[in-house]
Order: C-alpha cells, then sequence, then structure tokens
C-alpha cells in the first residue's frame, strides 16, 4: 500500500510490481493491459473495463484465499451432532443393560453413560478447535480482502490520473503502449 500511495502514476507503479507480485501485480498488470488496448478510446469506457477487470481479478483472488475453509465449517458445525448422536446412543444403551438386568445398580448403567459422555468429549474436541481456526481464518481472509479492494482502489485512482491528463501529456499510456 505505500508504494500505491507513493506512486505518480500507474507506469511508476508498475515499474515497482514488474515481476507479477501476486494479486496486486495482476491488479496492475491488467490495467497497464486494457490502457494499451484502449488507447484511442474515451477515458469514461476505459475506465468502466479497467474496474470490471479488478473486480474479476478480486474475485479470483477472494476465491483462492477462501478455498478449504467450508471444510473447517463444516466440521464445527457437524461434530456437536456427532456427539449428541452418540451420547443418545449410550443412554440407549444404559437402558436397554437396565432393562435386561430389570436392575438400576450402577454397573449396569456406567457402561452406557461412559459411552455418551465419551461421544459428547469427541465431538466438542473436534467441533471446538474447527470453529476457533475457522474463526481466525474468517478475520485473516477479512483483513486480506479490505487490503485487495484498496489496492483495486489505487490502481483505479492512478488509471483516474493518468486519464485526466491532456491526451499529449499522458505519460503511461504513451509508455504503455510502447
Amino acid at each position: 500500500m505505500g508504494a500505491f500511495s507513493e506512486a505518480a502514476s500507474l507506469n511508476e507503479i508498475r515499474e515497482k510490481f514488474a515481476d507479477g507480485a501476486g494479486p496486486a501485480g495482476d491488479l496492475v498488470a491488467a490495467a497497464v493491459d486494457e490502457l494499451q488496448a484502449s488507447t484511442d478510446l474515451p477515458p469514461e469506457g476505459i475506465r468502466e473495463r479497467i474496474a470490471i477487470r479488478l473486480e474479476r481479478i478480486e474475485v479470483g483472488a477472494r476465491q483462492a484465499i477462501a478455498r478449504g475453509t467450508g471444510v473447517l465449517a463444516t466440521i464445527g458445525s457437524i461434530a456437536p451432532f456427532v456427539g449428541l448422536f452418540g451420547t443418545v446412543w449410550g443412554i440407549m444403551h444404559s437402558f436397554i443393560g437396565i432393562s435386561r438386568a430389570q436392575t438400576t445398580n450402577l454397573a449396569i448403567v456406567a457402561p452406557g453413560i461412559a459411552e455418551a459422555l465419551l461421544a459428547t468429549a469427541l465431538g466438542l474436541v473436534a467441533a471446538i478447535p474447527a470453529v476457533v481456526i475457522y474463526n481466525a481464518f474468517t478475520r485473516s481472509i477479512t483483513g486480506y480482502r479490505t487490503l485487495l479492494e484498496d489496492v483495486s482502489a489505487q490502481v483505479m485512482r492512478l488509471v483516474s490520473r493518468d486519464l485526466d491528463q491532456p491526451r499529449d501529456e499522458v505519460p503511461s499510456r504513451a509508455k504503455a503502449a510502447r
């Protein structure tokens, strides 16, 4: 972001991101490519086409960074139900033991209750870390998305600055066309 805020033109930032530095480099390259392809077209249409290209790059980067988080969300939401199912199963075994023995002493009830508690514990052991990790990833992804949107806005600012210069003084369009 520092490089973008210090840049005076798109061509200047293009030189800094010549190595294709991830999505930021892709955003700059897309803007430069569209400027090259639209040299003789009105500035309003160029801005619109660049904005569309930048938005598509942002969407692709957001999808790439969020890949795999759905699995964590699924584990976090389903694991307690699996534990609950195990709890019900263990209590059913306790009731079956009681009915077979026709008594309610601890030796009959304890194995089923132990199964129930183990199932509940395993469900929680799976769910709690999955939810914590999912939330941490979600916060990081939100920060990344915000940063990506900021970079895109900076690219559009530089494009707009270059396009608002008189036609014979547009350095980045002239250099970009070479």
